[in-house]
């Protein structure tokens, strides 16, 4: 068997040599730490090494279109007040898209690559199956879930099987260069510039209100509903928090907020997807026993589909109630271990939206926000629930008194 080391250069050559570095998102002397770091560990296994450099001009190669076409995706998603997962889209159109086709000619069986996931390629000729990995702080099952059978049954995970102390502990038994390196984050064909850097520089900003859902109170301003997305707590830089967006009105460019995102009558457990596939390439019949997850992470939750007229859209009932539904977002599906698909979420069913009251829904439309003055004072006395909180943070139901 042949084993030839490859990696996927992305390149845009509509910039300057400088700006191309920026937009990866690292130094000239980090990058050429992680390609000298390949070579070293390539050199040391004695397997030869190919660089495959993809551009992302819309006049060159066929990968560089597709990249073009999962940014252009995202800005759309988020023009619209989607959340969209690029990590998912990365995977599909991308890592084994592009990288896919460009490899097409040459004469290799499989490629290896080091996600946390399992594959099983039954030697009766059946359709490969994805399976959790052992680690399931690191699985990721969600972020492969929307490959195609032809996608998938040409791919091994090798790491499926171990934990990621046990890679840390192997890579330092064997003095690799990349030992100390640390957890990749970020969109992984945008390297390590900020997503709100991303998306301001394609979307730009524009200023809207921020209003608190249930009494309707102008709380402050924002940069743009397209930074915000259902859940998100971070950044909204009010006093007296913990506060959480619990809806946008992408028409007027208001932004709801509310401290009460954890209460019982502002759950959901009901949405729709859309775009469904299925990694055994067949359509899946109504399932009244499966396992779901909304978000990258080891929780999950039981749920039962419904698949609608169309084919591809289904409704979604969960066990469990879950604040975080956000349009956009994948769903993936199992049974038992194994991976069976997903879908992108459409919405959560009406009558479960956030409640925002008619005061909030009346300012958002004034069209001169400037009428509204200034914000309000933000004062509110100490009420606290059973909701548990996060380690080391404030519980999101209890009121702080702040000004």
């Amino acid at each position: 068997m042949v084993t030839t080391g490859l990696s996927n250069q992305l390149r845009n050559t509509n910039h300057s040599r400088r700006t191309r570095r920026s937009r990866s998102g690292c130094s000239r002397g980090r990058c050429m730490v992680g390609a000298v770091g390949r070579r070293r560990i390539l050199k040391m296994t004695g397997i030869p090494r190919l660089a495959l450099r993809t551009t992302t001009t819309t006049t060159l190669s066929k990968p560089g279109l597709i990249i073009i076409r999962r940014v252009s995706y995202i800005i759309e998603e988020y023009k619209c007040g989607r959340t969209p997962n690029p990590d998912v889209l990365c995977n599909t159109r991308i890592k084994f898209g592009a990288f896919m086709d460009a490899i097409s000619d040459m004469e290799y069986d499989y490629v290896a690559s080091g996600h946390y996931a399992k594959v099983a390629h039954p030697a009766a000729g059946g359709p490969s199956v994805l399976e959790l990995s052992q680690d399931m702080v690191k699985d990721q099952t969600y972020f492969l879930s929307h490959l195609s059978q032809t996608q998938l049954k040409r791919l091994l995970f090798p790491l499926g099987c171990v934990k990621k102390e046990e890679v840390r502990k192997l890579a330092t038994q064997f003095d690799l260069p990349n030992k100390d390196r640390k957890d990749s984050q970020g969109i992984c064909f945008l390297g390590k510039i900020k997503f709100s850097d991303f998306v301001g520089k394609h979307i730009g900003e524009k200023e809207g209100i921020i209003l608190e859902a249930e009494t309707g109170d102008f709380l402050g301003n924002h940069r743009g509903f397209w930074f915000y997305t259902i859940g998100q707590r971070q950044g909204l830089r009010l006093p007296g928090g913990p506060w959480y967006v619990v809806e946008k009105d992408t028409k007027n460019n208001v932004v709801f907020v509310s401290r009460d995102y954890y209460s019982i009558d502002k759950r959901r457990r009901v949405f729709r997807v859309g775009s469904l596939r299925w990694l055994s390439g067949k359509p899946l019949d109504n399932v009244s026993q499966l396992r779901c997850k909304v978000r990258h992470g080891p929780g999950f939750y039981s749920c039962s589909v419904e698949m609608e007229a169309e084919g591809d859209v289904a409704v979604v009932h969960l066990d469990e109630d879950d604040q975080g539904l956000a349009a956009g977002q994948f769903a993936a599906f199992y049974e038992g271990t194994i991976c069976i698909g997903s879908g992108v979420i459409l919405e959560s069913w009406d009558d479960q939206c956030f409640p925002v009251c008619a005061k909030a829904l009346q300012l958002a439309a004034v069209e001169d926000k400037t009428k509204l003055g200034k914000p309000v004072k933000i004062m509110t006395m100490p009420v606290t629930t059973s909701v548990e909180a996060e380690p080391g943070e404030t519980s999101g139901e209890e009121k702080l008194v702040s000004a």
